[in-house]
């Protein structure tokens, strides 16, 4: 396993840490579920970024990893001249551009606070905070990715 696959593992292992104690949180109602939404789901979805990232070096194959993954693949170096881009960075490309990935990877602000909207002297909520449910969801999607790409890179 190379050193980048071995950090985006790390953060996967961190952020199911995290989604452990959101839920313990959830269950002592101590708070009100949208707060603690907002306090957890920042950290998950940096540790979830992060192993995205590391991933993506990992398929990029490179000599030296950087500092900080990359939070998306735009931001990988340049393919040297001659080579092809590998086929997991363009699938990951286009993962990033709709759906599960992308929702992830939003830079949604969830600290911020809501302002319900007022419609026929009756208030609406506005939209919610993803939950541990849906972090989960995305948990599973990215190690199950990772999983089936980390196969073919062993085979190079």
């Amino acid at each position: 396993m190379s050193a980048a696959r071995g950090r985006a593992n790390q953060s996967l292992y961190l952020a199911r840490i995290l989604l452990d104690a959101w839920d313990e949180a959830l269950d002592r109602q101590e708070l009100p579920a949208r707060v603690v939404s907002q306090a957890f789901l920042p950290a998950v979805k940096l540790h979830l970024g992060q192993a995205y990232g590391w991933f993506l070096l990992a398929a990029a194959q490179l000599d030296r990893l950087p500092e900080r993954p990359p939070a998306r693949s735009a931001e990988l170096p340049p393919v040297p001249e001659g080579k092809a881009v590998p086929g997991e960075i363009r699938e990951l490309s286009q993962l990033e551009s709709g759906g599960w990935l992308a929702d992830m990877l939003a830079d949604e602000q969830p600290l911020a606070v809501p302002q319900p909207v007022a419609r026929d002297n009756l208030v609406v909520a506005t939209a919610a905070v993803p939950g541990p449910a849906e972090a989960r969801d995305w948990l599973a999607k990215l190690g199950a990715l990772f999983e089936r790409m980390g196969d073919s890179l062993d085979e190079y």
